[in-house]
């Protein structure tokens, strides 16, 4: 195997484990949470089909391009990302650095550490996405808690769910899981492809999902891993019902923003918006106040995604500086 080749499936062997450990909790925290009691294979088997399903699609639709056109851009002949060539070895770097702050449970965006590492000049369109992603998610979580907390969250609280109760929302809870995963894949695929070739042969497609779905086994097996302490501090959230709104409003947002154009933006930002709007409703519309520690909790979710982007920015401008 020659070097190129060799740097290019390592770093998205790389890239597979980074945003797999780091971004998927993001995407199925809840989901877990909320089926703790189930084996840990059937939750996989569920999130793997629907993986599969997601990434042949696109490869299908866009000729051999499974980041639906996040990556190539407007242009297949002139790629927003190109690949590199020839393929250097400092670009194994962003995923090994990822792999390390990830074990601190530190959020950070992997569209940022990786994607800006590949291509620089498209940083600001990215960061303009992202924080806008933020503020979207925060405002329609909280809009949405202010006027169901009393109505459904208070009662969430106060009765647990009973087993008639789960013959309807566990479908529902699956359901919007399923629709919210679609939406994370089309936006994060391209933070995990970025290593190969824009444009996929047969065999590329089907080596590179099954060590997708070998660390998305691993995450099962683990349930979720530090950065799923996050999910499970905010309120009621192992509550199958509530993370049933939880997972819609997100997928909502993605969806949204999937739609608005090509450009790719981290879903980090958009889930610690989601959970902070919803955390700052909820606990005003209990208690009629917000307590210190409540804010403190939101402001440190929210200072670990900007640390994670400082951290990001200034790796991806340092390394260039260092190979040049």
């Amino acid at each position: 195997m020659d070097t190129t080749l060799l740097i290019m499936w390592l770093g998205f062997a790389l890239a597979a484990y980074s945003v797999v450990g780091n971004d998927v909790i993001q995407t199925l925290g809840t989901f877990l949470s909320s089926n703790e009691k189930r084996p840990w294979w059937v939750l996989w088997i569920f999130a793997g089909t629907i993986l599969a399903g997601t990434l042949v699609y696109s490869w299908y639709t866009y000729s051999g391009d499974v980041s639906y056109q996040r990556l190539i851009g407007d242009d297949p002949a002139n790629p927003k990302y190109p690949l590199p060539d020839p393929f250097p070895w400092y670009y194994l770097l962003p995923p090994f650095v990822l792999m390390f702050v990830t074990r601190f449970g530190i959020p950070v965006s992997t569209s940022f550490l990786i994607l800006t590492f590949f291509s620089p000049k498209n940083l600001e369109s990215m960061l303009v996405k992202s924080v806008t992603g933020y503020f979207v998610a925060f405002a329609a979580a909280f809009l949405v808690y202010i006027f169901i907390t009393r109505l459904l969250e208070k009662r969430f609280v106060e009765n647990p769910i009973t087993a008639e109760q789960e013959r309807i929302w566990i479908p529902l809870q699956w359901l919007s899981t399923g629709f919210l995963w679609t939406q994370w894949l089309a936006q994060d695929f391209a933070n995990i492809y970025v290593y190969l070739p824009r444009s996929l042969e047969v065999w590329e497609l089907m080596l590179s999902l099954a060590i997708l779905l070998a660390m998305l086994a691993f995450i099962f097996y683990s349930r979720g891993g530090s950065i799923q302490k996050i999910v499970k501090a905010k309120t009621n959230t192992t509550d199958i019902r509530s993370a049933t709104i939880i997972d819609f409003i997100y997928g909502i947002v993605l969806f949204y923003f999937k739609e608005m154009n090509n450009v790719p933006m981290s879903t980090t930002w958009v889930f610690i918006g989601l959970l902070a709007g919803r955390e700052i409703a909820i606990r005003w519309r209990m208690d009629g106040k917000l307590q210190r520690h409540e804010i403190q909790d939101i402001l440190m979710d929210l200072a670990k995604v900007v640390f994670g982007l400082v951290i990001s920015i200034a790796l991806v401008y340092l390394i260039r500086y260092i190979a040049a």
